[in-house]
Protein backbone atom coordinates (compact mmCIF):
# COMPACT_ATOMS: atom_id res chain seq x y z
CA UNK A 1 0.00 0.00 0.00
CA UNK A 2 0.79 3.40 -0.08
CA UNK A 3 1.03 5.06 3.18
CA UNK A 4 1.12 8.39 4.53
CA UNK A 5 2.40 8.89 7.76
CA UNK A 6 1.53 12.35 9.90
CA UNK A 7 4.32 13.56 11.97
CA UNK A 8 8.44 12.35 12.29
CA UNK A 9 9.09 12.03 16.27
CA UNK A 10 9.88 8.86 17.26
CA UNK A 11 6.42 7.65 17.09
CA UNK A 12 6.11 8.70 13.51
CA UNK A 13 9.59 7.54 12.27
CA UNK A 14 9.19 4.27 13.86
CA UNK A 15 5.90 3.62 11.88
CA UNK A 16 7.68 4.57 8.71
CA UNK A 17 10.31 2.29 9.51
CA UNK A 18 8.85 -1.33 10.14
CA UNK A 19 5.47 0.04 7.63
CA UNK A 20 8.26 -0.10 4.90
CA UNK A 21 10.61 -2.92 6.16
CA UNK A 22 6.83 -4.69 5.44
CA UNK A 23 6.87 -3.30 1.87
CA UNK A 24 4.94 -0.56 1.68
CA UNK A 25 5.81 2.62 0.02
CA UNK A 26 6.17 4.82 2.61
CA UNK A 27 5.40 9.22 2.80
CA UNK A 28 6.62 11.06 5.95
CA UNK A 29 5.25 14.51 6.25
CA UNK A 30 6.05 17.17 9.70
CA UNK A 31 6.05 20.91 9.65
CA UNK A 32 9.49 20.42 11.25
CA UNK A 33 13.06 20.98 8.84
CA UNK A 34 14.27 17.34 10.87
CA UNK A 35 12.97 14.28 12.40
CA UNK A 36 12.33 14.56 16.18
CA UNK A 37 12.81 18.18 16.83
CA UNK A 38 9.54 18.67 19.29
CA UNK A 39 8.34 15.95 22.15
CA UNK A 40 11.18 13.76 20.81
CA UNK A 41 14.10 15.95 21.26
CA UNK A 42 15.44 16.06 24.59
CA UNK A 43 13.12 13.68 26.54
CA UNK A 44 14.77 12.31 29.85
CA UNK A 45 15.93 9.21 27.93
CA UNK A 46 14.89 6.18 29.83
CA UNK A 47 13.89 2.89 27.85
CA UNK A 48 11.64 1.64 30.85
CA UNK A 49 9.63 -0.97 30.17
CA UNK A 50 9.88 -1.66 34.42
CA UNK A 51 8.69 2.07 34.88
CA UNK A 52 5.46 1.43 33.10
CA UNK A 53 2.91 2.90 35.09
CA UNK A 54 -0.08 4.98 34.30
CA UNK A 55 0.47 8.28 35.99
CA UNK A 56 -3.39 7.84 37.25
CA UNK A 57 -3.00 5.82 40.06
CA UNK A 58 -4.55 5.46 44.07
CA UNK A 59 -3.56 7.97 45.92
CA UNK A 60 -2.56 10.59 43.16
CA UNK A 61 -5.24 12.91 44.37
CA UNK A 62 -4.32 13.18 47.84
CA UNK A 63 -0.61 13.60 46.48
CA UNK A 64 -1.53 15.98 43.68
CA UNK A 65 -2.49 18.45 46.92
CA UNK A 66 1.08 17.90 48.02
CA UNK A 67 2.83 18.25 44.99
CA UNK A 68 1.28 21.48 44.47
CA UNK A 69 2.76 23.11 47.26
CA UNK A 70 5.60 21.88 47.39
CA UNK A 71 8.56 24.32 46.17
CA UNK A 72 10.23 21.73 44.34
CA UNK A 73 6.84 19.67 43.05
CA UNK A 74 6.28 17.43 40.50
CA UNK A 75 3.18 18.77 39.51
CA UNK A 76 2.13 22.35 38.24
CA UNK A 77 -1.33 23.37 36.92
CA UNK A 78 -2.04 26.70 35.06
CA UNK A 79 -5.62 27.02 34.67
CA UNK A 80 -7.39 27.66 31.87
CA UNK A 81 -11.13 28.59 30.44
CA UNK A 82 -10.60 25.51 27.98
CA UNK A 83 -13.26 22.59 28.55
CA UNK A 84 -10.73 19.48 27.00
CA UNK A 85 -8.51 20.53 29.87
CA UNK A 86 -10.99 20.41 32.72
CA UNK A 87 -13.07 17.36 30.89
CA UNK A 88 -9.36 15.56 30.82
CA UNK A 89 -8.63 15.94 34.16
CA UNK A 90 -11.91 14.60 34.98
CA UNK A 91 -11.59 11.54 33.41
CA UNK A 92 -7.69 11.08 34.69
CA UNK A 93 -9.64 11.43 38.38
CA UNK A 94 -11.91 8.80 37.12
CA UNK A 95 -8.78 6.15 36.72
CA UNK A 96 -7.04 6.64 40.03
CA UNK A 97 -8.55 3.94 41.77
CA UNK A 98 -6.54 0.68 42.86
CA UNK A 99 -8.39 -1.40 40.42
CA UNK A 100 -7.94 0.63 37.07
CA UNK A 101 -4.57 1.35 38.30
CA UNK A 102 -3.65 -2.29 37.73
CA UNK A 103 -5.51 -2.59 34.51
CA UNK A 104 -4.33 0.05 33.05
CA UNK A 105 -0.40 -0.75 34.23
CA UNK A 106 -1.42 -4.16 32.76
CA UNK A 107 -2.15 -3.05 29.71
CA UNK A 108 1.48 -0.65 29.62
CA UNK A 109 3.84 -3.54 30.30
CA UNK A 110 3.49 -5.65 27.59
CA UNK A 111 3.76 -2.75 24.72
CA UNK A 112 6.58 -1.62 26.86
CA UNK A 113 8.46 -5.50 27.35
CA UNK A 114 7.94 -5.80 23.51
CA UNK A 115 9.11 -2.56 22.27
CA UNK A 116 12.42 -2.92 24.26
CA UNK A 117 12.50 -6.70 22.51
CA UNK A 118 12.31 -4.86 19.11
CA UNK A 119 14.78 -2.15 19.96
CA UNK A 120 17.04 -4.50 20.50
CA UNK A 121 16.77 -6.53 17.70
CA UNK A 122 16.72 -3.06 15.65
CA UNK A 123 20.43 -2.46 17.15
CA UNK A 124 22.05 -6.22 16.13
CA UNK A 125 20.11 -5.56 12.90
CA UNK A 126 21.55 -2.45 11.35
CA UNK A 127 23.60 -1.71 14.62
CA UNK A 128 22.00 1.57 15.25
CA UNK A 129 24.04 3.58 17.70
CA UNK A 130 22.67 6.53 20.00
CA UNK A 131 24.70 6.98 22.93
CA UNK A 132 22.72 3.88 24.49
CA UNK A 133 23.24 1.92 27.41
CA UNK A 134 21.77 -1.24 29.08
CA UNK A 135 22.47 -1.01 32.82
CA UNK A 136 18.90 -1.01 34.25
CA UNK A 137 16.92 1.82 35.92
CA UNK A 138 17.68 2.82 39.30
CA UNK A 139 13.83 4.04 41.28
CA UNK A 140 15.62 6.27 44.38
CA UNK A 141 13.30 6.61 47.41
CA UNK A 142 13.97 9.05 49.72
CA UNK A 143 11.91 7.91 52.68
CA UNK A 144 11.31 4.55 53.94
CA UNK A 145 7.31 5.15 53.40
CA UNK A 146 7.82 5.30 49.41
CA UNK A 147 10.03 1.98 49.70
CA UNK A 148 7.13 0.02 51.75
CA UNK A 149 4.51 1.67 49.47
CA UNK A 150 5.57 -0.59 46.27
CA UNK A 151 4.06 -3.67 46.96
CA UNK A 152 1.15 -2.96 44.08
CA UNK A 153 3.81 -2.26 41.44
CA UNK A 154 5.68 -5.42 42.49
CA UNK A 155 3.16 -7.62 42.12
CA UNK A 156 2.44 -6.36 38.21
CA UNK A 157 6.09 -7.18 37.67
CA UNK A 158 5.66 -10.20 39.06
CA UNK A 159 2.52 -10.99 36.66
CA UNK A 160 4.22 -10.03 33.55
CA UNK A 161 7.91 -11.74 34.41
CA UNK A 162 9.35 -8.49 34.82
CA UNK A 163 13.19 -8.37 36.95
CA UNK A 164 13.18 -6.42 39.48
CA UNK A 165 15.63 -5.95 42.66
CA UNK A 166 14.27 -4.46 45.94
CA UNK A 167 17.58 -2.49 47.45
CA UNK A 168 18.50 -1.17 50.37
CA UNK A 169 20.59 1.65 51.13
CA UNK A 170 24.24 -0.17 50.05
CA UNK A 171 22.27 -1.89 47.24
CA UNK A 172 21.25 1.18 45.81
CA UNK A 173 25.38 2.34 46.07
CA UNK A 174 26.27 -0.69 44.57
CA UNK A 175 24.28 -0.19 41.29
CA UNK A 176 25.00 3.29 41.26
CA UNK A 177 28.37 4.37 43.24
CA UNK A 178 28.55 7.68 42.81
CA UNK A 179 25.27 7.74 45.26
CA UNK A 180 28.08 7.03 48.27
CA UNK A 181 29.11 10.57 48.83
CA UNK A 182 24.61 11.26 49.44
CA UNK A 183 23.91 7.80 51.27
CA UNK A 184 22.24 9.79 54.02
CA UNK A 185 19.40 11.13 51.75
CA UNK A 186 18.21 8.12 50.57
CA UNK A 187 16.45 4.71 52.04
CA UNK A 188 16.58 2.03 49.10
CA UNK A 189 15.52 1.65 45.59
CA UNK A 190 13.72 -0.46 43.57
CA UNK A 191 16.22 -1.76 40.36
CA UNK A 192 14.85 -3.13 37.02
CA UNK A 193 17.70 -4.14 35.36
CA UNK A 194 16.37 -4.81 32.22
CA UNK A 195 15.69 -1.29 31.48
CA UNK A 196 17.83 0.52 29.21
CA UNK A 197 18.78 4.44 28.19
CA UNK A 198 19.60 6.35 24.97
CA UNK A 199 19.13 9.82 23.37
CA UNK A 200 15.90 9.47 21.35
CA UNK A 201 16.89 12.65 19.53
CA UNK A 202 20.15 10.45 17.86
CA UNK A 203 18.48 7.36 17.46
CA UNK A 204 15.18 8.61 15.44
CA UNK A 205 17.26 11.34 13.18
CA UNK A 206 19.89 7.85 13.10
CA UNK A 207 16.56 5.71 12.07
CA UNK A 208 15.22 8.14 9.34
CA UNK A 209 18.46 7.81 8.17
CA UNK A 210 18.23 3.65 7.38
CA UNK A 211 13.89 4.57 6.61
CA UNK A 212 15.15 6.27 3.55
CA UNK A 213 17.57 3.57 2.64
CA UNK A 214 14.65 0.94 2.84
CA UNK A 215 12.90 3.84 0.35
CA UNK A 216 10.65 5.84 2.90
CA UNK A 217 10.54 9.32 1.88
CA UNK A 218 10.19 12.55 4.44
CA UNK A 219 8.77 15.89 3.05
CA UNK A 220 9.64 18.33 6.27
CA UNK A 221 8.44 21.91 6.25
CA UNK A 222 5.13 20.70 4.84
CA UNK A 223 2.18 21.96 7.73
CA UNK A 224 -1.03 19.51 8.45
CA UNK A 225 -4.39 21.57 7.89
CA UNK A 226 -6.71 18.82 8.09
CA UNK A 227 -8.46 15.48 7.11
CA UNK A 228 -10.82 14.89 4.38
CA UNK A 229 -13.19 12.27 4.45
CA UNK A 230 -16.55 10.51 3.07
CA UNK A 231 -18.37 8.22 4.80
CA UNK A 232 -15.80 5.52 5.49
CA UNK A 233 -12.43 6.43 4.65
CA UNK A 234 -10.27 9.54 4.54
CA UNK A 235 -9.85 10.66 1.11
CA UNK A 236 -7.01 13.06 1.20
CA UNK A 237 -4.83 15.31 3.87
CA UNK A 238 -4.88 19.07 3.34
CA UNK A 239 -1.33 20.41 3.79
CA UNK A 240 0.33 23.40 3.25
CA UNK A 241 2.05 21.71 0.13
CA UNK A 242 -1.46 20.95 -1.54
CA UNK A 243 -3.64 17.96 -1.38
CA UNK A 244 -1.85 14.66 -0.69
CA UNK A 245 -3.47 10.89 -1.28
CA UNK A 246 -2.90 7.51 -0.23
CA UNK A 247 -4.32 4.19 0.18
CA UNK A 248 -3.62 4.11 4.74
CA UNK A 249 -2.88 6.80 6.84
CA UNK A 250 -0.97 7.22 10.37
CA UNK A 251 -1.27 9.35 12.54
CA UNK A 252 1.39 10.10 14.97
CA UNK A 253 1.16 13.89 15.45
CA UNK A 254 1.35 13.49 19.37
CA UNK A 255 -0.46 15.78 21.44
CA UNK A 256 -2.09 17.46 17.74
CA UNK A 257 -3.71 14.69 16.93
CA UNK A 258 -6.86 14.94 18.21
CA UNK A 259 -6.82 18.28 16.48
CA UNK A 260 -7.22 16.34 12.82
CA UNK A 261 -9.53 13.88 14.22
CA UNK A 262 -12.15 15.71 15.90
CA UNK A 263 -13.75 17.21 12.93
CA UNK A 264 -13.78 14.10 12.08
CA UNK A 265 -16.34 13.46 15.40
CA UNK A 266 -13.33 11.11 16.73
CA UNK A 267 -12.87 11.94 20.17
CA UNK A 268 -9.52 11.07 21.21
CA UNK A 269 -9.11 12.02 24.57
CA UNK A 270 -5.31 12.74 24.50
CA UNK A 271 -3.80 16.42 26.14
CA UNK A 272 -0.66 18.07 26.24
CA UNK A 273 1.48 17.25 29.76
CA UNK A 274 4.68 19.94 29.23
CA UNK A 275 8.06 18.24 30.52
CA UNK A 276 11.36 19.40 30.93
CA UNK A 277 14.97 18.66 31.13
CA UNK A 278 18.32 20.13 31.46
CA UNK A 279 21.48 18.56 28.99
CA UNK A 280 24.49 18.87 31.17
CA UNK A 281 28.08 18.24 30.21
CA UNK A 282 29.73 15.75 32.64
CA UNK A 283 32.47 17.26 34.84
CA UNK A 284 33.40 14.47 37.15
CA UNK A 285 32.58 11.07 35.40
CA UNK A 286 33.07 8.99 38.68
CA UNK A 287 30.61 11.77 40.27
CA UNK A 288 27.89 11.09 37.57
CA UNK A 289 25.30 8.06 37.28
CA UNK A 290 26.25 4.95 35.52
CA UNK A 291 22.15 4.39 33.93
CA UNK A 292 19.08 6.25 34.77
CA UNK A 293 18.22 7.25 38.62
CA UNK A 294 14.77 8.10 38.96
CA UNK A 295 14.48 10.31 42.19
CA UNK A 296 10.92 9.55 43.48
CA UNK A 297 10.58 12.70 45.43
CA UNK A 298 10.11 14.79 42.46
CA UNK A 299 9.93 12.54 40.01
CA UNK A 300 12.72 13.56 38.32
CA UNK A 301 14.73 11.54 36.20
CA UNK A 302 18.63 11.42 36.22
CA UNK A 303 20.63 9.87 32.94
CA UNK A 304 23.69 9.10 31.07
CA UNK A 305 23.83 9.55 28.14
CA UNK A 306 27.39 9.49 27.01
CA UNK A 307 29.47 12.32 28.10
CA UNK A 308 26.14 14.08 29.14
CA UNK A 309 23.58 13.81 32.26
CA UNK A 310 20.21 14.29 30.88
CA UNK A 311 17.80 15.38 33.69
CA UNK A 312 14.26 15.22 32.91
CA UNK A 313 10.88 15.56 34.74
CA UNK A 314 7.64 17.84 35.84
CA UNK A 315 4.42 17.72 34.62
CA UNK A 316 3.14 20.64 34.20
CA UNK A 317 -0.55 21.24 32.86
CA UNK A 318 -1.06 24.00 30.66
CA UNK A 319 -2.54 23.48 27.51
CA UNK A 320 -0.06 23.97 24.42
CA UNK A 321 2.55 26.36 25.75
CA UNK A 322 5.63 25.93 24.95
CA UNK A 323 7.09 28.82 27.37
CA UNK A 324 10.06 27.54 29.73
CA UNK A 325 9.92 28.91 33.30
CA UNK A 326 13.04 29.36 35.64
CA UNK A 327 11.29 27.58 38.44
CA UNK A 328 10.75 24.12 36.36
CA UNK A 329 14.35 24.20 35.97
CA UNK A 330 15.23 24.70 39.62
CA UNK A 331 13.63 21.57 40.46
CA UNK A 332 16.02 19.92 38.04
CA UNK A 333 18.64 21.52 39.16
CA UNK A 334 18.31 20.43 42.90
CA UNK A 335 17.29 17.01 41.61
CA UNK A 336 20.75 16.51 40.19
CA UNK A 337 23.41 18.25 42.64
CA UNK A 338 21.52 16.73 45.28
CA UNK A 339 22.05 13.51 44.41
CA UNK A 340 25.21 14.17 42.30
CA UNK A 341 26.72 17.08 43.38
CA UNK A 342 30.13 16.52 41.64
CA UNK A 343 28.78 14.73 38.29
CA UNK A 344 27.66 17.53 36.14
CA UNK A 345 28.80 21.08 34.92
CA UNK A 346 25.43 23.15 35.04
CA UNK A 347 26.82 26.27 34.55
CA UNK A 348 26.56 24.53 30.86
CA UNK A 349 23.35 23.32 30.79
CA UNK A 350 20.79 23.49 28.11
CA UNK A 351 17.21 24.03 29.03
CA UNK A 352 14.30 22.36 27.29
CA UNK A 353 10.50 21.34 27.30
CA UNK A 354 8.46 19.00 25.20
CA UNK A 355 4.76 18.51 25.12
CA UNK A 356 3.93 14.58 26.26
CA UNK A 357 0.58 13.68 24.39
CA UNK A 358 -0.87 11.82 27.72
CA UNK A 359 -4.40 9.79 28.08
CA UNK A 360 -6.14 9.94 30.87
CA UNK A 361 -5.84 6.53 31.89
CA UNK A 362 -1.75 5.76 30.63
CA UNK A 363 -2.01 3.52 28.01
CA UNK A 364 -1.41 4.79 24.05
CA UNK A 365 -3.73 4.75 21.75
CA UNK A 366 -2.83 2.03 18.71
CA UNK A 367 -4.74 0.84 15.71
CA UNK A 368 -7.55 1.52 13.87
CA UNK A 369 -10.40 3.70 13.69
CA UNK A 370 -14.18 4.25 12.38
CA UNK A 371 -12.50 5.68 9.68
CA UNK A 372 -10.75 2.31 7.14
CA UNK A 373 -7.71 3.71 6.19
CA UNK A 374 -7.41 6.08 9.29
CA UNK A 375 -4.73 4.23 11.68
CA UNK A 376 -3.46 5.92 15.10
CA UNK A 377 -0.43 5.91 17.08
CA UNK A 378 -0.69 8.60 19.63
CA UNK A 379 -1.12 8.83 23.44
CA UNK A 380 2.08 7.56 24.84
CA UNK A 381 2.48 10.00 27.53
CA UNK A 382 5.87 9.53 29.09
CA UNK A 383 6.82 6.58 27.44
CA UNK A 384 6.86 7.58 24.12
CA UNK A 385 10.74 6.75 23.74
CA UNK A 386 9.98 3.37 25.66
CA UNK A 387 6.90 2.00 23.30
CA UNK A 388 8.21 3.45 20.01
CA UNK A 389 9.68 0.09 18.12
CA UNK A 390 7.07 -2.26 19.36
CA UNK A 391 4.21 0.38 18.71
CA UNK A 392 5.64 0.85 15.20
CA UNK A 393 5.90 -3.30 14.54
CA UNK A 394 2.85 -3.76 16.00
CA UNK A 395 0.75 -0.77 14.20
CA UNK A 396 2.84 -2.17 11.03
CA UNK A 397 1.11 -5.87 11.52
CA UNK A 398 -1.65 -4.24 11.66
CA UNK A 399 -1.67 -2.29 8.58
CA UNK A 400 -0.32 -5.57 6.66
CA UNK A 401 -2.97 -7.74 7.58
CA UNK A 402 -1.14 -9.95 10.35
CA UNK A 403 -1.48 -10.60 14.01
CA UNK A 404 1.05 -8.69 16.05
CA UNK A 405 3.20 -10.61 17.83
CA UNK A 406 0.92 -8.99 21.20
CA UNK A 407 -2.11 -8.17 22.08
CA UNK A 408 -3.18 -4.94 21.48
CA UNK A 409 -7.30 -5.12 21.71
CA UNK A 410 -6.59 -3.05 25.09
CA UNK A 411 -4.60 -0.70 23.11
CA UNK A 412 -7.64 0.86 20.66
CA UNK A 413 -9.11 3.32 20.99
CA UNK A 414 -12.57 1.19 21.24
CA UNK A 415 -11.35 1.09 25.02
CA UNK A 416 -13.07 4.25 26.05
CA UNK A 417 -15.96 5.33 27.39
CA UNK A 418 -16.62 8.58 25.70
CA UNK A 419 -18.71 9.91 28.69
CA UNK A 420 -16.29 9.29 31.20
CA UNK A 421 -13.14 8.11 29.79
Amino acid sequence: MKVLVLGSGVIGVTSAYYLARAGHEVTVIDRQPKPALETSFANAGEVSPGYSSPWAGPGVPVKAVKWLLMKHGPLVIRPKLDPVMWLWLLKMLRNCTTARYAANKARMIPIAEYSRDCLQALRNEIGIKYDERAQGTLQLFREQAQLDHTGGDIDVLKQYGVPFEVLDREGCIKAEPALAGVKQKFAGGLRLPHDETGDCHMFTQALALEAEKIGVRFNFNVGIDGLNADATRITVVATSAGMMTADAYVLALGSYSPHLVRPLGISLPVYPVKGYSITVPIKDASGAPDSTVMDESYKVAITRLGDRIRVGGTAEISGYSTKLYDARRATLDHSLTDLFPRGGALSKATFWCGLRPMTPDGPPVIGATRYSNLHLNTGHGTLGWTMACGSGRVLADMLSGKTPEIDTKELSINRYDHRFG
